[in-house]
């Protein structure tokens, strides 16, 4: 279904661009001089990914917006960064703002001493931009804010780049390459083929990364199932060993080799999730058959450890307050029950992402799958709200079952790709409409956590 709405949708885009393309034509080339109109702003967006205005310059020197532009387009993003002085208009700014550039992704702007953003949820769902732009809040200047926000996003969202970002001159418009331009576009049919091959290329590379940072940490709890089993050193026919012991004994190594094999013919990062479902399966029926051997009651069928699923079966549940964050009540194994009660720190799985070490839970939208097979069911949107995993899996990609599509959000147009005016500005999450209201910078959107982290 998919294909057919994004097939439906080219040759609008195409239009799009060939009108503007001859609007250019017959306008001539564009003002040497920089304004404050909002046309100007997305013209500049649409060659660069940060723009200062002039009368904004304080906040932000030319170099460091250069700085930001490169590490930005090193990351092959669709991320948008403007700084516009604060008595900017701000009436319908995002909406306006995306139709003008047109390209489908992340909107960043700082105003003055305020700061918000928007996105297409095809590149990041809503939730998560909230939570993106609560987080950043408060920083005492703007270098740092828009710093720290663009690690943050980079790190979570989908999408590419614009192609306009690498073919941007600083001279003039010429005729000769807007009539070029023209007749490109009028091959419709063949530019249409293309764009669809590309994002089918782009797809498959995300995912096939994605599944490569995935192997890691998936590996890492087949090893550590494995060396479970090795230490239980249990034998079969060993004295006082029932039926019931070897029946445990016998789906642990039963899930063990599924994992194995499982995770062997993994070719999507939705595929994991089966592989963690095995894991926690085996490492059940370890704990049962280590509790019949000591004479103890059967462990409760439990989820695993919120804060590192190779600690085995939870125990209880305890209630945790991230840093600055709402407390709630997350399943725990007596260990980290005991760290908590004595007010330490939990021992908290982390991985790897471009950005250094972080949780998983704030490791972007691939350890979705990961997460699914360990806290399947209704358990999982509770434990990760507020969490920028959480709100990932919130978006459409994950409504009917939490780990599957990953990178499939449901929108006409992945990030980067464009789409002129053709986008549902409800899908965009301009809520209020701008920033004087309802979601604007008054911190009715972006910072209200809504008792997430």
């Amino acid at each position: 279904m998919k294909a057919v709405i994004r097939t439906r949708s080219l040759p609008a885009a195409l239009l799009a661009a060939l009108l503007s393309a001859l609007a250019l034509l017959s306008a001539g080339a564009p003002p040497a001089a920089a304004d404050t109109s909002l046309s100007t702003v997305a013209a500049a967006l649409r060659e660069k990914p940060v723009y200062v205005d002039p009368a904004a310059s304080d906040q932000l020197s030319a170099a460091d917006a250069d700085a930001l532009a490169k590490k930005i387009e090193g990351a092959d993003k669709p991320l948008f960064v403007a700084v516009l002085p604060a008595g900017y208009p701000t009436d319908k700014l995002f909406t306006n703002l995306r139709t003008a550039t047109g390209i489908t992704g992340l909107y960043a702007v700082r105003l003055g001493d305020r700061f918000d953003a928007r996105a297409d949820s095809s590149v990041l769902p809503h939730a998560a931009v909230q939570n993106l732009v609560g987080s950043v809040q408060g920083a005492s200047d703007a270098k740092s804010q828009l710093n720290d926000f663009t690690d943050r996003a980079l790190a979570n969202m989908g999408g590419s780049a614009p192609a306009s970002w690498g073919s941007s001159d600083t001279g003039g418009v010429s005729t000769t390459a807007l009539v070029t331009t023209v007749a490109v576009l009028g091959a419709g049919g063949a530019g249409a083929y293309a764009l669809v091959r590309r994002n089918r290329r782009r797809r498959e590379e995300e995912q096939r990364a994605a599944l490569e940072r995935l192997r890691v940490v998936v590996d890492e709890d087949i090893t550590a199932f494995g060396e479970e089993l090795d230490r239980l050193d249990f034998h079969p026919a060993e004295p006082g060993a029932d039926d019931a012991m070897r029946a445990d004994y016998e789906r642990a190594l039963d899930a063990y080799e599924q994992a194995k094999s499982l995770m062997a013919a993994a070719r999507r990062p939705e595929d994991v999730r089966a592989v963690t479902q095995s894991v926690e399966d085996g490492r059940f029926s370890l704990a049962s058959l280590a509790a019949r051997r000591e004479g103890r009651p059967l462990p409760e069928r439990r989820p695993p450890c919120f804060f590192d699923p190779r600690h085995g079966p939870s125990v209880a549940d305890a209630e945790w307050t991230p840093p600055g964050g709402a407390p709630r009540e997350v399943p725990v194994c007596a260990a980290d029950r005991t760290r908590l009660a004595d007010g330490l720190d939990p021992m908290v799985r982390e991985v790897d992402t471009d950005y250094g070490r972080r949780p998983y839970w704030d490791a972007g939208p691939a350890y979705g799958p990961w997460a699914g097979g360990y806290f399947g069911g209704g358990i999982l949107p509770g434990l990760l709200i507020g969490t920028m995993l959480g709100g990932m899996m919130a978006g459409p990609s994950y409504a009917a079952d939490y780990g599957t599509g990953y990178g499939d959000f449901g929108g006409g147009y992945e990030g980067g790709d464009v789409s002129g005016a053709d986008f549902d500005t409800g899908d965009f999450g301009d809520f209020g409409g701008g920033f004087d209201g309802g979601g604007g910078f008054d911190g009715g959107g972006g910072g209200d956590f809504g008792g997430g982290f």
